[in-house]
C-alpha cells in the first residue's frame, strides 16, 4: 500500500464528498487518481437491452379483451368444444415458438 501525503481527504461513500470542510463551511471535494493518473468507466450495456425488450414488447398485437371475455364464456358455458386436431395443432405450435 502506498500512501500519498499530497492527496487530500478521502471521500466518503455515501455522498461523495470530501470528509472535511473548509472555512467556509463548504465541503471540498478530493481529487480522484488512479494508478495511471486517469480516471476511467464502463458504461453496462443495461440501457441497450431494455430498449430491445421495449422494441419486442411493442411488436406483440393488441390485447382484445372482449375477444377472451367471449371465449372464456364460451369455456364456462360448455359451447367452446374444439377437435382433437385443433387442440394437436395449437400444442405443436406452442413447442415450436
Amino acid at each position: 500500500m502506498r500512501i500519498d501525503s499530497n492527496q487530500t481527504a478521502p471521500l466518503s461513500p455515501e455522498s461523495g464528498r470530501s470528509s472535511s470542510a473548509g472555512a467556509s463551511g463548504v465541503e471540498k471535494r478530493a481529487p480522484i487518481r488512479s494508478a495511471l493518473g486517469e480516471d476511467s468507466a464502463q458504461l453496462s450495456g443495461a440501457q441497450v437491452q431494455v430498449q430491445a425488450l421495449v422494441a419486442q414488447a411493442l411488436q406483440f398485437p393488441e390485447v382484445r379483451q372482449e375477444k377472451i371475455d367471449a371465449l372464456r364464456q364460451s369455456i364456462l358455458g360448455g359451447s367452446y368444444q374444439p377437435t382433437a386436431k385443433q387442440v394437436a395443432e395449437a400444442v405443436f405450435a406452442h413447442l415450436a415458438a
